[in-house]
């Protein structure tokens, strides 16, 4: 199955696939899908090659801790769109999203195993995190998993965590360094950077009256990089553009103004209303200020996109 497009099923709404063979599943939220979690999808990828089996990736939706403890619910650092993009890049044949209820949230972890990846998905191979915990008050962890596995007749794997220099690259760690600003490391930890997709619509028209024209994306992302500027990367049509990005509310113009995500492409005058984009962040430039007037806020922004321009002439798009 490897190479044709992947296969998205739903439970409870679809039966179970009919065209899956021998299924190798890897488990788990991949919010982010970073460094750690590629390292599970790549092993899936191997040992359904070995088996000539299908991989598959098994998820959830809403994530879990919004139905558990919605107050405490971190933002996610993908959309569910970019999250199937990124497994089917990943080399998956097939995703599985399980709809998370209230209800679900209650099964024990027999039955979840028994349900969803033995009777739905006849998995024979699964592999997880090491931290991965499942069922009502995530009472199931991968030992557990193991002993369910040798009652049901599949093998169960447990895929350590990636580290990178001292720190354990994790979900959790990702959304601080973005929330912080710290947008190259949060690269490093995913393997790529981190990325917003959205959509232009009309602003003020201030940038092309200063002769900077900017793009206006509304987002469907849930996390967004603190104020600021930030040498950016944009993806239109699948053309990459080097570019420069202001987040805020653009305090030169007033205190209360929204917020926007402003993005001004190098090199490229092109008509954007409408369009969709892709924002990858390289690094942040600086936070946002208010200056004393347009002018001084002019030549703040040719100093934003000089910088720019020596960071990209560096690591050459």
């Amino acid at each position: 199955m490897a190479g044709s497009r992947m296969e998205v099923i739903h439970y409870p709404d679809d039966p179970p696939p009919a065209r899956w063979t021998q299924t190798v599943l890897a488990l788990g939220n991949f919010d982010g899908l970073h460094r750690g979690h590629t390292r599970i999808v790549e092993r899936v990828r191997r040992r359904a090659d070995e088996r000539h089996a299908t991989a598959a990736a098994l998820t959830f939706d809403p994530h879990p801790p919004r139905v558990v403890r919605p107050d405490k619910a971190p933002p996610l650092l993908m959309t569910e769109a970019q999250k199937l993009e990124a497994l089917a890049a990943a080399g998956m044949d097939g995703a599985a999203i399980v709809r998370f209820t209230p209800a679900l949230s209650q099964w024990d972890p027999d039955r979840f195993v028994r349900t969803v990846l033995v009777e739905w998905l006849q998995v024979a191979e699964v592999c997880v995190g090491a931290n991965f915990l499942f069922g009502r008050h995530r009472s199931g962890n991968f030992s557990l998993l193991r002993s369910l596995g040798a009652r049901y007749g599949f093998e169960a794997e447990k895929i350590d965590p990636v580290r990178y220099k001292e720190f354990v690259v994790s979900s959790t760690r990702l959304r601080r360094l973005i929330a912080d600003g710290r947008v190259d490391e949060a690269g490093a930890l995913l393997g790529h950077h981190y990325m917003i997709d959205g959509t232009v619509e009309r602003g003020e028209g201030r940038g092309r009256n200063h002769g900077v024209p900017t793009a206006n994306l509304r987002t469907d992302n849930e996390l967004v990089p603190p104020d600021g500027v930030y040498a950016t990367t944009t993806r239109v049509d699948g053309v990459l553009h080097a570019s420069v990005t202001n987040i805020g509310v653009r305090p030169t113009f007033g205190p209360d103004g929204p917020r926007t995500i402003e993005t001004h492409l190098f090199d490229a005058d092109l008509d954007l209303y409408g369009r969709s984009l892709r924002l990858a962040f390289i690094q942040r430039l600086r936070g946002e200020q208010a200056f004393e007037d347009a002018a001084a806020l002019r030549r703040q922004i040719d100093r934003d996109c000089n910088r720019a321009r020596a960071l990209f002439e560096q690591i050459s798009l």
